[in-house]
């Protein structure tokens, strides 16, 4: 757990300050951590980080 504690959490600058649902993403080496920012204690999920670029460009075409 003191390891989640030093990681760097970013959310979307998109997702305002509302309450909305989103997620957060620390990128600790080659893999990416995605939490959900209304529950952080409620599990996170790891994906490698190539994934997870691909994913990201995937939403950036659209």
């Amino acid at each position: 757990m003191d390891q989640q504690r030093q990681l760097v959490w970013r959310k979307p600058s998109r997702s305002g300050s509302n309450g909305g649902g989103c997620v957060e993403v620390a990128l600790p080496g080659a893999r990416a951590l995605v939490r959900d920012t209304k529950d952080r204690q409620g599990g996170t999920l790891t994906v490698p980080f190539t994934a997870w670029q691909a994913f990201t460009a995937h939403l950036h075409e659209r």
